[in-house]
């Protein structure tokens, strides 16, 4: 693929082609969360490692429920270049005043690392401020060592975590960024 991919609203059809791309994520890196509890003090310390051997992690929600899922939501973006999906990106109205939140960012396997995340993110931000909203938060594993890497680079903070949120009781980290 050469240039920027083509970012649009999906349609029914789309559908099957999402949940079919490979959700998962190699890392050889994570977020470990160190937890102390004084008598007047709790502290939560994330400190990123280096594991020994690089591990697969698993989406940590089930593809093929999503399309139940994706009804509910506000806007399900898809990337795609000569009419094949490379990726999505799966926006909520947030739970914070004028916020947008992303529940879902994935890129397929074999398009990853040529700037799709990227495209769909500043697609969400571009969603969020034609709709007067102040923040875009997103949600990403703590395995997930490369998505926390983008959405860094890309100027989200560290918003907070929540101690098995998932499924799996992953822990889940929050980003957010301002909407200039």
């Amino acid at each position: 693929m050469t240039g920027k991919p083509f970012i649009r609203q999906a349609i029914s059809s789309d559908i099957p082609k999402l949940i079919n791309m490979d959700h998962g994520v190699n890392t050889d890196h994570v977020w470990q969360l160190t937890l102390n509890k004084a008598t007047d003090e709790i502290s939560a310390v994330f400190r990123v490692v280096r594991l020994p051997r690089p591990m697969r992690v698993q989406y940590p929600r089930e593809p093929n429920a999503l399309a139940d899922i994706w009804t509910q939501h506000s806007a399900l973006l898809i990337a795609e270049w000569e009419e094949e999906a490379l990726g999505y990106l799966c926006l909520i109205d947030g739970s914070a005043h004028r916020s947008g939140w992303v529940v879902d960012l994935v890129v397929d396997l074999r398009h990853r690392r040529q700037g799709i995340a990227t495209s769909l993110l500043q697609s969400a931000l571009q969603w969020c401020s034609e709709r007067d909203r102040d923040q875009l938060f997103i949600e990403m594993q703590s395995k997930n060592y490369p998505a926390i890497s983008l959405v860094r680079k890309l100027g989200f903070n560290y918003a907070g975590y929540s101690d098995r949120y998932y499924a799996d009781q992953d822990i889940v980290l929050f980003f957010a960024r301002e909407i200039n």
